[in-house]
């Protein structure tokens, strides 16, 4: 059916209404939204000179219209007011340019340009203007519309993000809760559980730099094969190793909350065991997670040792090979640049795994994460920022950064602490060589250093296309 107005086909319009003494050539209306809050509106093309035309948009409501704004279409520029964003169903719609796509028989059609968006068969490109009418006040933005969850959703990816949210969970609340708890046994009727395991810690205090206390039972929890399912998370592997070497893997980028590694491995369900058979891997943290009660023995389980230079140097000298070291380089100062899009690395500075693999002639592997950075959006913090600054500065008293971020949540989708459900894909490069040097120079470890980010480059562009990232696209070292 074809409007009597326009000249397109236009499911939602109904015949003209009849025309009144401001319209002369009858009226064309249909369902419009508002970008605050969708409603059913009419829609009217009144006739406005020879120039364009204008919309008005009124927002029916039980006690009549409340808002307005006026739309002049015209063929000049394109200027959008705050607060009023009008989208007209399939027969106007504002694209990301600010361009809008569809006909009108007043409007004037624009020649098209390479960064218009690609037109139909009736459709051109138009500019439209947007302002408050006189006397009526410009609409304040809402609060950003929640999106729920479904009902329906299937019990499996329940589960799934059950699983993720206490590994959140884990990685920002428990350590603070143990400790909790801890004092709490330690004022309470309880006293003598603090009293032995405060006699156990200081018996077990060196653990964590020496190979840690792993469980196997642990890491084959089912709720890490939800957790890998979450995301996914897959390991991939593009040459083999042998497993009479040490390896120390170097681990891009740090994201947030580290969720590739982790998941890689901490847990037995994305196949590390039988891609690399032989190798046993030790994800080395910060020593400041193994210093609270409780929650330093939880973590030990999965395979989490201390990123201190004894514990590197206790793996990467085990006798007949067999272990492998995975550091992340970036570090918590790689954290705050943690965003969709980014590909910073801070390495540039960080020389120490190059001097601690030539001391013990571990190989050098890079490894890189796709999708890592896709998990969590952060609050913008440019370099020489406010929010920068002290950043860095509370980085530099407490040892690790604290990266503003935010994803979804557990019944809704706009915000939170859980993660986006983007595909994480963990490439393990090629090995890199290494002589064992008791006593390396600092040409040496340059040297090395230089090599191992050739690698890294190599690697991130042999498969970046593979993952959605522009073949223009490279790393940037700082």
């Amino acid at each position: 059916m074809l409007c009597r107005v326009c000249p397109l086909p236009f499911p939602g319009h109904r015949l003209p209404l009849p025309t009144s003494n401001t319209a002369s050539e009858g009226l064309c209306w249909g369902a419009a939204t508002f970008r605050d809050r969708p409603k059913e509106a009419a829609l009217s093309l009144l006739p406005a000179g020879n120039q364009g035309g204008s919309l008005q948009l009124r927002r029916r409501g039980r006690r009549g219209p409340r808002r307005k704004a006026l739309v002049e279409v015209s063929n000049s520029r394109s200027r959008l007011a705050p607060g009023i964003v009008p989208a007209a169903g399939p027969r106007l719609g504002i694209s990301k340019l600010g361009r809008v796509d569809g006909l009108s028989p007043l409007a004037r059609r624009s020649p098209a340009r390479e960064e218009d968006p690609p037109r139909g068969r009736r459709e051109a490109a138009l500019t439209v203007a947007l302002w408050a009418p006189s006397g009526v006040k410009p609409l304040r933005r809402r609060a950003m519309k929640v999106e729920f969850a479904p009902l329906n959703i299937p019990l499996a990816r329940r589960l799934q993000t059950a699983a993720v949210f206490q590994w959140v969970f884990s990685f920002l609340l428990l350590a603070q809760c143990c400790c909790g708890i801890f004092m709490i046994f330690v004022f309470g009727d309880y006293w003598f559980i603090s009293a032995f395991y405060a006699l156990w810690l200081y018996l077990d205090w060196e653990t964590p730099q020496t190979g840690g206390r792993r469980s196997k039972w642990v890491r084959n929890w089912t709720v890490w094969r939800y957790f890998k399912e979450y995301f996914p998370i897959q390991l991939i592997k593009t040459s083999d190793l042998d497993p009479s070497q040490n390896y120390l893997f170097g681990f891009h980028p740090h994201g947030v909350l580290v969720a590739g590694a982790f998941g890689n491995f901490c847990t037995e369900y994305t196949g590390f065991k039988k891609l690399f058979p032989g190798l046993t891997p030790y994800l080395h943290i910060l020593p400041f997670w193994f210093r609270c009660p409780f929650f330093r023995d939880y973590i030990m389980c999965a395979g989490l040792v201390s990123a201190s230079k004894k514990s590197v140097s206790h793996v990467l000298s085990h006798e007949g090979g067999g272990n492998v070291a995975v550091i992340v380089i970036g570090g918590a100062a790689e954290s705050l640049d943690a965003r969709p899009g980014s590909l910073t690395l801070s390495i540039l500075k960080r020389k120490g795994f190059i001097k601690v693999a030539l001391k013990h002639g571990a190989q050098l592997v890079p490894v890189f994460s796709f999708g890592e950075n896709e998990l969590f959006k952060q609050v913008a913090n440019p370099k020489g920022s406010r929010l920068r600054t002290l950043q860095e500065k509370l980085q530099k008293i407490m040892g690790f950064a604290l990266p503003l971020f935010h994803g979804r949540g557990i019944f809704q989708y706009s915000f939170g602490v859980m993660p986006y459900r983007k595909p994480v894909h963990t490439i393990v490069g090629n090995p890199i060589a290494v002589k064992q040097n008791l006593n390396p120079t600092i040409e040496e470890i340059n040297q090395l250093h230089e090599k191992y980010l050739q690698e890294l480059q190599e690697l991130f562009d042999k498969n970046k296309e593979k993952y959605g990232i522009s073949e223009h696209a490279s790393l940037t070292f700082t």
